[in-house]
């Protein structure tokens, strides 16, 4: 009796079959996986997609400037890694993976370009962070504020080197912007130069450091903002500080003593007031942007090199 041709196939035909499914099935979850996130990114495949949109959109949106930057930095920070070392990255690395995350939470410190992940950090830190540099600047006040009220009382004008950023008097006479000298301002403060030189934290060779003369008029409030990276802390010693003069980090308030440094994270939640009367005059600080003291050496050279003013 001759069997039906489909049985006919025999086993092996039949072993084929299942295999050709199994295949078809695996592929299937292959695919399912991969429009997973992947690991450190807070959402799905609508946010990446939409990441991704943005990018490529001309002139794209704020998350797509972000993302964009992001690669750029993780680009540098391949260059970096691949002239010298991977040695020591770990934590750049995490960081650069997490700052979309960071960048869409609500969160009292969110630094908005830059977060070194795993760093201890307060809103306002203790002298003995940074030592040395406090009692360098702190020794050298009088000379300083000397120089400072020889280039204020020229003028606050972009001619003779100011920057105005807004009514009521605030204003900065930069000496180093962005991780530049600014020359001709330097030339007009040679020993409050010289000072910034004997610092062993200043952050002089990337574009997340900057120092200054910085000015706030009476009346004046700079509303809530966030610094760019909490691997610095702002030291401002104080020139000139009326009273009713608060700067609130972290919901903490401190205010400013003449000849005194304070140590901000400012990758914190900020503002700063003057609510004085104006016959007190402006507040007046020197800033300057120091290492945080957990950023290791290591890392240290690889930010110098990813935020290099040259880039």
């Amino acid at each position: 009796l001759l069997l039906p041709p489909y049985i006919e196939l025999g086993v092996h035909s039949l072993s084929g079959l299942l295999w050709t499914f199994l295949l078809l099935f695996l592929w299937h979850c292959y695919r399912m996986g991969s429009d997973l996130p992947m690991p450190g990114h807070a959402h799905g495949g609508k946010l990446k997609s939409g990441s991704r949109r943005s990018m490529m959109t001309r002139g794209g949106s704020c998350a797509g400037t972000k993302s964009s930057a992001r690669s750029k930095l993780l680009r540098t920070l391949q260059e970096y890694a691949k002239r010298y070392s991977w040695v020591g990255m770990g934590r750049i690395h995490k960081g650069l993976r997490e700052q979309v995350r960071l960048n869409d939470l609500s969160a009292i410190q969110k630094p908005h370009l830059f977060f070194l992940p795993d760093v201890p950090s307060v809103p306002f830190f203790p002298r003995d962070a940074h030592r040395h540099d406090i009692e360098v600047l702190e020794a050298n006040y009088s000379v300083i504020f000397a120089e400072f009220k020889a280039v204020y009382q020229r003028g606050i004008d972009s001619k003779q080197g100011w920057t105005s950023l807004g009514p009521k008097g605030h204003a900065v006479f930069p000496l180093y912007s962005a991780g530049v000298s600014v020359a001709a301002n330097c030339r007009s403060c040679p020993r409050t130069y010289r000072t910034l030189l004997c610092l062993r934290t200043f952050i002089s060779s990337n574009s997340l450091g900057s120092a200054g003369f910085w000015l706030l008029g009476p009346g004046a409030t700079l509303g809530s903002s966030y610094g760019p990276t909490n691997t610095r802390l702002r030291c401002h010693l104080g020139l000139q500080t009326p009273p009713l003069c608060e700067l609130v980090v972290g919901g903490e308030p401190q205010c400013w003593s003449e000849g005194h440094c304070l140590l901000v994270d400012d990758s914190f939640l900020h503002t700063v007031s003057h609510k004085g009367p104006s016959e007190a005059g402006p507040r007046v600080i020197l800033s300057v942007d120091l290492w945080h003291p957990n950023v290791a050496a290591a890392e240290r050279q690889a930010l110098d090199f990813m935020f290099s003013p040259d880039l």
